[in-house]
């Protein structure tokens, strides 16, 4: 039996993710503890700033994933000692870092977080840079989790799983197939994005101020007329394509609308795109197992499973795993498959020309 812990840090930039989890031989890892840290203001801004171009990149990166390393050793520490352990029990830390830049058409994607310091900090050996060999491959580099996935999921009935966080991604399930995945569009990005432009907050809790709007319809299919739409898979996106200034150019096209209507119809954007491509992609599934933040969106989830009457829509928590903490198991399981030389990229979901073993080795 090995101990790993997986951190993840996603797009919507809340905070990190950090799970304790259990592998033995081929068997699924087992959640055995987790622990989330809200990330400080100033560095989210940081992080956000190098999203896109701007002065002084190259310093102001390296300064950003030096910060970026020490929170996430903190967090590590904070459940080592919850859980009771020492940096001598764990095989290996599964860090994903945090996406700054993600243009595969360019062939790059760019994830920071110093692993090298995070080894240092913790004692821990670090495997990190999950998805620049699936680029190099002339993959996608994302989405990455589908494997993980359909080692959880795989069953004899048709069965999609869904990540909403910064961004959404559909893994689909299909008995005799191979497992197909692709980025659907914005999950909650821009939905926190013009909460906190609009009211200062930082995400829309239980999508509420999303309900108590009206979905505006000429703008909701403007959006949706997005080339990105289009695309069929493999496919990935991110805050290059989906912004707030992205946001601002379709509303401009527009007269004036109630604040609270557009949070409406960005939400709906979120769940067409989605429901959209379950249903071209995956017409007889049966179910929909959402994770990550949007599964604790009750408004999302309840418009998800109006536009998709034949599947139940349900959190992977009915399934008991817990939908916050999936990802951050994933790369605790991407850094035991490196470490073990077990290929674990999905080639038909990013495109790659083969399966690679995904990630580098940072020793303690």
């Amino acid at each position: 039996m090995s101990l790993y812990l997986g951190v993840m840090s996603g797009t919507s930039l809340d905070g990190l993710d950090v799970a304790l989890v259990e592998q033995e031989g081929t068997q699924m890892p087992r959640l055995l503890a987790s622990h989330y840290t809200p990330m400080p203001v100033e560095l989210g801004a940081q992080l956000l700033a190098l999203c896109h171009s701007g002065p002084d990149e190259i310093a102001r990166s390296a300064l950003a994933e030096h910060a970026w390393a020490e929170l996430a050793a903190q967090a590590i520490d904070q459940l080592l000692q919850q859980a009771g352990l020492s940096a001598e029990r764990i095989r290996a830390i599964g860090s994903h870092g945090q996406t700054v830049r993600h243009e595969p058409h360019r062939g790059f994607t760019v994830q920071i977080g110093n692993p090298a310091l995070l080894a240092e900090l913790t004692g821990i050996c670090v495997v990190a840079d999950f998805r620049r060999r699936d680029v190099a491959a002339g993959g996608q580099g994302a989405p990455l989790v589908p494997a993980f996935h359909q080692a959880l999921f795989g069953s004899e009935r048709p069965r999609a799983i869904l990540n909403v966080g910064g961004f959404s991604n559909l893994t689909l399930l299909a008995p005799e197939q191979p497992v197909r995945g692709f980025d659907c569009g914005p999950g909650n990005v821009l939905l926190d994005a013009w909460i906190q432009q609009q009211r200062g907050e930082r995400f829309d809790q239980d999508g509420a101020w999303a309900n108590s709007g009206q979905p505006v319809e000429p703008l909701l299919q403007q959006m949706l007329a997005d080339a990105f739409f289009r695309i069929a898979g493999p496919k990935s996106t991110g805050r290059e394509r989906f912004n707030l200034a992205w946001l601002q150019e379709q509303l401009r096209q527009h007269p004036p609308l109630p604040a609270a209507d557009v949070q409406a119809t960005l939400l709906e954007l979120t769940a067409c795109s989605i429901a959209e491509a379950l249903q071209h992609n995956l017409p007889t599934a049966e179910e929909l197992l959402v994770c990550g933040g949007g599964a604790r969106n009750r408004r999302l989830m309840q418009r998800l499973a109006e536009q998709l009457p034949h599947c139940q829509v349900a959190s992977t928590d009915s399934r008991g795993l817990p939908a916050d903490w999936i990802e951050a198991m994933a790369f605790a399981w991407l850094a035991h498959c490196c470490l073990e030389g077990i290929p674990a990229n999905c080639p038909e979901v990013t495109g790659a020309r083969g399966r690679r073993i995904l990630g580098a080795i940072y020793p303690a």
